[in-house]
């Protein structure tokens, strides 16, 4: 190839690029300017051609049916093609989505693969369940080490959950969750938090505020007395009220829980399961203590 052939091979591979790029933030240009239909159209063609932001993008047209019609199932189908490529913010809403619609385990794998890259939601959504062992096997230290990383980039609702962690485990077990936290950031730097390419911000899952306790105490005899008081045990929170129902069989034959009820209580898209009543915080506390489970005692509502 002679050098003037060369060079303008050289010339059009590099002007290649821009235009793609140029063409996705058009796309988001046309989206501010509520044109969905012209944002679509820019995006689809790259979508197809396997650009990852724009696949992302489309997705969330498709979800919100802005540009398109609403089709939740073509969604997926964008997401899921963006997330293969390693896309963080399609694995996490993929993740949510799915996680949402009763898949817990597809969802709970395309948020750990987001989680893995340190972003935030996933590793809040991801953490909770393994500490619940909802559709998971259940690891306290793991979960506490992801919930941790989340509240350390600034998630509210993950610094609250890790306030309510804190009050369920022992020192010696956080500080081991710690150290794997530290080795997992170490591994994967945490993701910007607002890509270029991202015309809408993703929804995310609504967990339940905890409420400030007293700490499990290791051990405890059954509780007994009158079955009345105005304080209950709460002992997870989950995506699914089957998964929270499923717990309380277990459980529902210890002494220290005879005579009491099963609450589930609506939270957002989580189900709080607690258990009562219990007529002071202090025998509420035993009960957890004495059920073998890690729980904490919550005011009756």
């Amino acid at each position: 190839m002679s050098p003037k052939y060369l060079v303008a091979a050289v010339l059009a591979a590099a002007l290649a690029a821009p235009l793609s790029a140029q063409s996705v933030k058009a796309g988001i240009d046309a989206w501010q300017r509520a044109d969905y239909p012209a944002a679509v159209a820019i995006w689809r063609p790259l979508a197809e051609g396997g650009d990852a932001d724009a696949q992302f993008n489309l997705g969330q047209a498709y979800r919100l049916g802005r540009g398109v019609q609403l089709d939740l199932s073509a969604a997926k189908v964008w997401f899921e093609r963006a997330a293969r490529s390693g896309h963080v913010d399609a694995e996490t809403t993929l993740g949510l989505l799915t996680f949402q619609n009763g898949d817990r385990v597809t969802g709970l794998k395309w948020l750990k693969a987001a989680a893995d890259q340190g972003e935030p939601r996933a590793m809040l959504v991801y953490g909770t369940a393994l500490f619940n062992g909802d559709s998971v096997p259940q690891d306290r230290l793991l979960a506490y080490a992801y919930v941790s990383r989340a509240a350390a980039q600034g998630l509210d609702v993950a610094k609250e959950t890790l306030t309510q962690l804190d009050q369920l485990m022992p020192v010696a077990e956080r500080q081991k969750a710690v150290a794997i936290a530290q080795a997992k950031a170490k591994q994967a730097p945490p993701p910007s938090s607002a890509p270029k390419s991202k015309p809408v911000k993703v929804a995310t899952v609504k967990l339940p505020a905890p409420k400030a306790s007293a700490p499990a105490p290791k051990a405890s005899p059954p509780v007994t007395g009158p079955v009345a008081g105005n304080w209950r045990i709460q002992l997870g929170a989950f995506s699914q009220r089957g998964a929270a129902e499923a717990l309380y069989h277990r459980v529902a034959g210890k002494a220290a829980l005879a005579g009491r009820t099963p609450y589930y209580v609506a939270s957002g898209a989580m189900t709080r399961l607690q258990v009562g009543p219990f007529a002071s915080k202090g025998a509420a506390s035993a009960a957890c203590g004495a059920i073998g489970v890690p729980c904490f005692p919550v005011p009756a509502k």
